[in-house]
Formats: structure tokens, C-alpha cells, sequence
């Protein structure tokens, strides 16, 4: 014996109306009737109704979804593979747009005097303020977080491309130290990361040696800092984190 059609809303979480309608338009028709006449939803109709509001969920049309379902050889595996696809997709854009938003707020607390175009020819997918942020969270570092806000917000854009252009300077120079063999406890590796440490504090905030040993561990241990090094070359991030712990020791030495 089927479910009655009000149970089947109830269980779906949609209107009788809505199921009738599918039955209307022969999307979902009902598989027995009773005696009287009433519709009564079978197991297979039922696995038919989670497609049709798993692609209702995805966007499609009604029209779009009847072509689909009846697609001769299209099994229950095959339409819960293609929905999956869709579902990672959809995952991945909203995760794209929370970003976006989560930029454009930090943008606004830290007083970026830059439009959005600007912003993605400077930085593209890299959010610099999250240095200065990341280290008040950690270490408290309160003056550290106001002497950066209170600098980049007088930034124009060519003094973001010129700090960028720093930045990606230095970093390609550690990667070329890492590429070379050379240690990370070795004077050319040391003084890359003595020009890091002088380049955070030159367009953000002063950065102490202990406080530069900490975003080192970040790096590390961070994977939205990790990335920045290991898109260049994989391994670098703990070269990076090496170099300059050995130079905050010989700094204390």
C-alpha cells in the first residue's frame, strides 16, 4: 500500500498542491489509486520525488528536470553522481562569494582607499590586512593592529603595486635560495628573511623579531598562509618558517 499524497507533502516538506501539480504535468504521477480514487505514492514514486527536489534545489526548471529523469539508462546512481557534481560546484561558488564578502568587510575595517577593481588588479585572491589581523588575534599585538590600519589607509594603489612587487621580490628570492640547497640557517636565506621582517615593517606595523617568529610558524601552520609559498614551490613554506626562526636567533645572539 502507497502513502496518501497529504502524508507525502508532510514528509517532503512541500505543499499537496505542489504534488498535484507534478501529477498535473506528468513529472511525478502516483502509482496505484484507492478505490476511491485518491493518488497513493509508491517507494519508486517517492525516489523520484527526491530527484525531481534535489534539482528543484539546484535550479533547474520543471520542464529540465522531466527531460532529465527520463533519460533512458539514467539509474538512481547516475543522478545522484551528476547532483553531486552540481552540489561541489555550488559549494565551491558560495565559498568564492563568502570570501568575496568577508574581503569587501575587511576592506571597509581596515579603510582601504580602493575600489573594488582596484583591490583584485592589486592583490587578485591575497588579502594583506589578514597579516596584521592574524597577528592581534594571536599575540594580542592591539598597537601593532592600529599602526597597520592607521597606514594602509592612506595607501593609493600605486603604493600597494609597489609593495607587492616588494613582496613578491622577496619571496621569490627565498625560493630561489630554497631551489639553490642553501640552508635556512645560512646568511643568504637569513637575510631574505631580515628584508621580509623589514618589508612588514615598512608598510604595516613594526615587526619585532618575535613577532616575526610567530607569523613564520603561521605559515606553517595556517593553510591561507601556507598556500602563498607552496603555490611557488612545494616545501617552501617550512624553508620560510625556518629562515626566519635562525634569523630571530641570531638577532638574539
Amino acid at each position: 500500500m502507497g502513502l496518501p499524497v497529504g502524508q507525502v507533502a508532510r514528509l517532503a516538506g512541500i505543499t499537496v498542491r505542489t504534488l498535484h501539480h507534478y501529477d498535473e504535468i506528468g513529472l511525478l504521477t502516483p502509482g496505484e489509486r484507492t478505490a476511491s480514487g485518491y493518488r497513493l505514492y509508491t517507494g519508486h514514486d517517492l525516489e523520484r520525488l527526491e530527484q525531481v527536489l534535489f534539482y528543484r534545489e539546484l535550479g533547474f526548471a520543471l520542464e529540465e528536470i522531466a527531460a532529465i529523469l527520463d533519460q533512458p539508462g539514467a539509474d538512481r546512481m547516475t543522478h545522484l553522481r551528476r547532483q553531486h557534481e552540481l552540489l561541489m560546484r555550488r559549494i565551491a561558488r558560495l565559498r568564492d562569494m563568502a570570501a568575496a564578502v568577508e574581503l569587501a568587510m575587511e576592506a571597509q575595517t581596515m579603510g582601504f582607499d580602493l575600489s573594488p577593481a582596484e583591490r583584485l588588479e592589486v592583490f587578485g585572491r591575497f588579502r594583506p590586512e589578514d597579516y596584521a589581523a592574524e597577528a592581534e588575534e594571536r599575540w594580542g599585538g592591539g598597537k601593532e593592529f592600529a599602526e597597520s590600519r592607521r597606514r594602509v589607509a592612506g595607501y593609493t594603489k600605486q603604493d600597494w603595486l609597489r609593495l607587492r612587487q616588494e613582496g613578491e621580490e622577496i619571496v621569490a628570492g627565498l625560493a630561489a635560495a630554497f631551489a639553490a640547497g642553501e640552508p635556512p640557517g645560512g646568511m643568504t636565506a637569513m637575510d631574505l628573511a631580515e628584508r621580509h621582517r623589514g618589508h612588514i615593517t615598512r608598510w604595516f606595523y613594526d615587526c619585532g623579531y618575535e613577532v616575526h617568529r610567530g607569523l613564520g610558524e603561521m605559515y606553517m601552520a595556517d593553510e591561507r598562509f601556507a598556500v602563498h609559498f607552496e603555490q611557488v614551490a612545494p616545501g617552501l613554506a617550512a624553508y620560510v618558517r625556518d629562515a626566519i626562526a635562525a634569523n630571530a636567533d641570531r638577532a638574539a645572539g
